[in-house]
């Protein structure tokens, strides 16, 4: 699945670390989500979408 997690993270000028304490998870596991390694679960994904102000196919797309 391809995100645009980083663009949006870095349109704020927001490292992953203070992306990561927004969303209540791991910087680890932004930079997973950023780099393709690991998808989110649907819940972080809506949490994603609403920190955001998105939808959440907006960030998310499949790679097809």
């Amino acid at each position: 699945m391809k995100n645009r997690l980083k663009v949006l993270r870095a349109e704020r000028d927001w490292s992953q670390a203070e992306l990561a304490g927004r969303l209540e998870v791991s910087r680890q596991a932004i930079n997973a989500i950023e780099t393709g390694k690991h998808d989110p679960s649907l819940g972080l994904a809506f949490r994603i979408g609403r920190l955001f102000d998105m939808p959440v196919e907006e960030i998310f797309h499949d790679e097809e």
